[in-house]
């Protein structure tokens, strides 16, 4: 097999691509033969040590795939060689066999190609768990996603679409934005060049956004709060920005406010079978028409540093993926 591997923390250039033995299951385990791979902002701070998941040197990075199962270990059941696949993996998944925990992995739903269920594990899974599980996001609400034209943003409109919420999309740019409204967001804000509290006061009568998703932090994250409505729910889902906000606490207690957590990786770890009932719910929204993941780039296993740079300047919208 061939992977990708980090050998000392680093920029994406110091990634290298080498031959490595055939893995195989141990019981629980299955071994999956990758046919693309999702890369998301998390793999460009995981190979910099700047993850709250630390993965031992040496280790090959990429947290979500798709393919076909190679072989299976004891106990695993619900899948079997020659099934086309999906999984969140966490690292591993830029080569050419991932091996990972058997709950993980999930059939891909009929009609879901490999490029699109690879673009889908992280980004959906993240953004259903945050909107459902943890925001509460319902029918009339209005909904603020930040970053909205990365893959988790987009998943965040389409899935705030889905279930009856009002969006409102915030990007860097018009050509961002333009993604968000194929994607369904009703309304959009450029907070390059316009003031997002003023906008987002004109936007729902001065009350505000019930649900803020937040990929970004920066500095973006303080005035979106200080725009909440009362009883708002502000998820905190990453630091694509690269700064950690540091919040005034008395803006939750002002607004009767909740920071809410978002970790969506160890929720499917400690609740796998509640994340695979996401999934399903999912995969009826696809079938449905509902759900229309965006990849917008494909590159080689040698050039997954070029995709990682990419991400981390900020230059995408939609999903990139690794076609090994």
């Amino acid at each position: 097999m061939k992977a990708v591997v980090c050998k000392a923390w680093g920029p994406p250039e110091s990634l290298v691509v080498e031959d490595l033995p055939d893995l195989t299951p141990d019981a629980g385990e299955v071994v999956i033969d990758v046919k693309a791979a999702g890369v998301n902002f998390p793999d460009v701070l995981i190979i910099q040590n700047k993850y709250q998941n630390k993965p031992q040197l040496p280790f090959t990075p990429g947290a979500e795939v798709s393919g076909i199962v190679r072989a299976v270990g004891a106990g695993v059941t619900h899948v079997a060689p020659g099934d086309a696949v999906m999984a969140y993996v966490g690292v591993g998944a830029f080569a050419t066999q991932v091996r990972t925990a058997g709950a993980l992995v999930m059939p891909i739903p009929e009609g879901l190609d490999f490029e699109t269920a690879a673009a889908f594990t992280l980004t959906y899974g993240t953004s259903y768990h945050a909107l459902v599980d943890r925001g509460q996001l319902r029918a009339s609400e209005t909904l603020l996603v930040l970053g909205a034209a990365g893959g988790v943003g987009i998943a965040a409109i389409e899935i705030g679409k889905a279930l009856g919420a009002r969006v409102i999309a915030a990007a860097s740019t018009e050509a961002k934005l333009a993604v968000c409204r194929e994607h369904g967001a009703d309304e959009t804000i450029n907070y390059s060049n316009e003031d997002l509290r003023e906008r987002l006061k004109a936007l729902t009568g001065g009350n505000g956004p019930d649900v803020i998703y937040d990929p970004v932090g920066g500095d973006y994250a303080e005035p979106a709060f200080r725009s909440i409505a009362w009883g708002g729910r502000y998820l905190v889902v990453g630091f694509a920005n690269g700064e950690i906000p540091r919040l005034p606490l008395n803006l939750p207690l002002l607004k009767g406010a909740s920071l809410v957590g978002v970790f969506r990786g160890e929720f499917a770890r400690r609740h796998p079978d509640t994340n695979r009932t996401n999934f399903a719910a999912m995969h009826a929204w696809i079938r449905a028409g509902k759900l229309r993941p965006h990849v917008s780039a494909r590159y080689r296993l040698d050039e997954t540093a070029q995709a990682l740079k990419d991400m981390e300047a900020r230059k995408v919208s939609g999903k990139l993926v690794i076609v090994p």
